[in-house]
């Protein structure tokens, strides 16, 4: 029996009907790893529609109800479906290797989503009204001094920024002397932001990106927010060097 053989006989060993609190489990963690090394479109979609299915549609319902994750102009059904349709697009980024949870990272990558898709929606309405409302009146009333003209500098933007800090924050992780938490931290940051554009899409609000990075953080750490915060000042430091350095 090959190792692909015995991990599904192990599939259905486990294939007791989960407790309604514990519906991603073992068994449901086992069914991801087969997904992700199944070689075939019918592998696929028989460990999806027999294993995940079902536990992925009670986790996005959970989330959705949980935080109050609604959009406007979409009922819950749609919403759901759209989410659940975007996590799929995302779960071959899962790296069992790495030893996290799958339920943690489908998870954060639902709130993400739906949070990011929230924001979104909320500032094209406002877009719509308030940015056609203002620069019509300040146009025709003539307030030349409240209209600034901005060039696009190419030369410092968020891609580059990123790119910089993981040169850097590489390099830190070298460093022996890191405590266990600052350890734990910096792989997380280099986790998520080698991985920004896949997971916060559509957030652009700074205090929004705040809330959802320390959410990522505390899930991939299992660090207190204390922790993060105390663990952070290094990477912090590092931070601001680089911007100041930029803007030179």
């Amino acid at each position: 029996m090959n190792q692909d053989e015995k991990q599904t006989d192990d599939l259905k060993k486990k294939g007791r009907k989960p407790k309604s609190d514990n519906y991603f489990d073992e068994r449901e963690e086992l069914a991801v790893r087969l997904y992700l090394s199944a070689t075939t479109f019918e592998e696929k979609n028989k460990i999806y529609n027999v294993s995940l299915r079902k536990p992925l549609d009670k986790m996005i319902s959970s989330i959705i109800r949980r935080y109050k994750l609604y959009r406007k102009d979409m009922d819950f059904q749609e919403i759901h479906t759209d989410t659940h349709s975007f996590l799929m697009t995302k779960i071959d980024k899962f790296k069992p290797s790495k030893e996290k949870k799958a339920y943690s990272y489908f998870g954060t990558i639902c709130k993400n989503y739906l949070m990011g898709q929230i924001i979104k929606d909320q500032k094209d309405t406002n877009r719509k009204i308030s940015y056609e409302d203002i620069s019509s009146d300040l146009e025709n009333n003539g307030r030349e001094d409240l209209i600034y003209y901005i060039d696009n500098d190419d030369d410092f933007d968020t891609e580059r920024i990123i790119e910089s800090f993981l040169t850097r924050l590489y390099v830190i992780l070298q460093d022996q002397n890191l405590s266990e938490n600052e350890r734990k931290l910096g792989e997380s940051l280099y986790e998520v932001f080698i991985n920004y554009d896949q997971i916060f899409v559509s957030t652009d609000n700074n205090k929004f990106n705040k809330n959802i990075i320390l959410l990522s953080l505390r899930d991939m750490t299992n660090l207190s927010t204390k922790e993060i915060r105390s663990s952070m000042k290094k990477y912090k430091k590092v931070y601001f060097d680089l911007i100041q350095n930029m803007v030179k």
